[in-house]
């Protein structure tokens, strides 16, 4: 009989859902037939009031940054964090103990910091292994880290290290990498095939500029700039759901060749057929680019949470940081104008890959139910 598997995960940017999914799809491709697998965002639909309005809220308070960075460091450690579990626990544990009682389970993963601590506390009477995902890369928050969780999976070394500071055992943990869909490890057309294939002109670098799947960040000041510039590039421009992100963006003066386009499920083809990655500093989207080879210049970043990224790439030597339109115009134009620097970024970024985290994470969970 399959067991069963229950993902928690929820919608404050994209890339918990996009965790969830790729190890999922991990568990189905290693394991087939054997794991059911259900997702549940616990904010939405099992949390009270104001929490439940979270992922509603999450594009505004992003964009908040002074206030998202105190918010994010004011609860950012052992002590401050243990003592924010210890005092919202009452106000969560019904909302908790409804999620387990109409969700049975075999295993319950976590790949959000805020079920970590509640979530294995209401589930005493429920004793089913529980797993914690992480899913930032590098300036991890303590809130990731619960010693009730069976078993912690990090992407980094340095995800590992914090645990460590913060309390865990390292046989608690496990560095596994960042799980990113399946599909971006696969072996497709070569580069000038998939130009083709999206009908991208092969006489100019290709410089893909994304916001995440909702379209965040200064996206289409960006994309302005490099065309006021008429950066000897085409620009190819991911919106993503943000419908008022791709009319704008197609309705700019266009000077260089471009192309827009909305949400896509073709990322790994289109980051196949690149040449350089424009993109805000998140874990999965990095992450990406790293198995896709790409040299990237990182345009933003969410203070506290995203700032290990960027050094991690800058240490990693895959890539350039520029945080207003006018850097990343130089640093794209730099990149176009030495090819030899933009191969030795992607061999860089090519280094850093774990292209297969999300197949690894589905045998550890496999091995972790079989104890």
């Amino acid at each position: 009989m399959a067991k069963r598997i229950l993902f928690l995960f929820s919608d404050t940017g994209g890339g918990h859902r996009a965790a969830a999914n790729a190890i999922i799809d991990g568990l189905h491709l290693e394991y087939p037939g054997q794991f059911d697998t259900d997702m549940v965002d616990f904010l939405r639909y099992y949390s009270p009031r104001p929490l439940r309005y979270s992922p509603r809220l999450y594009p505004s308070l992003s964009h908040m940054k002074s206030a998202w960075k105190l918010t994010y460091e004011s609860m950012n450690g052992p002590k401050r964090s243990r003592a924010v579990n210890q005092i919202t626990y009452p106000y969560l544990r019904r909302s908790s103990e409804r999620l387990i009682a109409e969700n049975p389970a075999d295993m319950i993963v976590s790949v959000h910091p805020l079920a970590n601590a509640v979530i294995p506390r209401a589930m005493r009477h429920n004793p089913v292994p529980f797993v914690t995902v992480v899913t930032d890369m590098v300036t991890t928050h303590a809130f990731w880290y619960s010693p009730r969780a069976d078993l912690v999976i990090v992407p980094t070394d340095q995800a590992m290290n914090r645990g460590i500071r913060l309390g865990l055992k390292a046989d608690h943990m496990k560095v596994v990498g960042q799980p990113v869909s399946p599909d971006f490890a696969c072996e497709i057309e070569s580069k000038e095939e998939l130009k083709r294939e999206h009908g991208w002109t092969e006489d100019t670098p290709v410089a893909l500029l994304v916001g995440g799947g909702d379209g965040m960040g200064p996206v289409r000041r960006v994309a302005r700039a490099i065309n006021d510039a008429e950066v000897p590039v085409t620009l190819a421009v991911i919106c993503g759901r943000n419908e008022e992100l791709y009319e704008n963006v197609s309705k700019l003066n266009w000077r260089i060749p471009h192309h827009v386009y909305g949400f896509t499920s073709e990322m790994p083809r289109f980051m196949k057929a690149a040449d350089i990655f424009i993109t805000k500093a998140g874990p999965g989207s990095i992450s990406e680019a790293f198995i896709c080879g790409l040299p990237m210049v990182m345009y933003a970043c969410l203070p506290g949470q995203e700032e290990g990224n960027v050094d991690y790439v800058l240490d990693g030597k895959a890539g350039l940081w520029a945080p207003d339109p006018e850097t990343v115009v130089q640093a794209v134009t730099n990149l176009v104008e030495a090819p030899a620097i933009r191969a030795t970024m992607a061999e860089a970024s090519l280094n850093l890959a774990r292209p297969n985290a999300a197949r690894e994470i589905a045998h550890v969970l496999a091995a972790q139910l079989q104890k």
